[in-house]
């Protein structure tokens, strides 16, 4: 049986020189476009837990920071980012559907 906790994921903000390396080639075309999207393959590592007393009235939280990221250069790569997003979402809210129990990996 799978414990499940009622979680609040927080984001660290503090920017690695690794993510911000690879971010900085799109800085500019990100200044220009106010509502630009990009997809991104990223990491995420954990940094802190947080586990409220049972005295107090807070959810325990888990903090993690963006520790790798890679952004899609071009229109073909994003495409193919944003299909297996999809995939993924797809797999993701599938339980009890005829996906549930697909194996095929992509």
């Amino acid at each position: 049986m799978t414990l499940h906790i009622d979680a609040d994921v927080k984001f660290d903000n503090k920017v690695l020189t690794d993510v911000a390396e690879a971010l900085e080639p799109f800085a500019t075309e990100m200044f220009k476009q106010r509502r630009g999207q990009w997809m991104i393959v990223a990491e995420i590592t954990h940094v802190e837990r947080t586990e409220p007393g049972p005295d107090e009235d807070k959810q325990p939280s888990v903090k993690v920071r963006l520790t790798s990221v890679e952004v899609a250069a071009d229109e073909i790569t994003s495409g193919r980012l944003r299909n297996l997003q999809r995939e993924m979402y797809d797999r993701r809210t599938s339980g009890g559907t005829l996906f549930e129990n697909d194996t095929d990996a992509a």
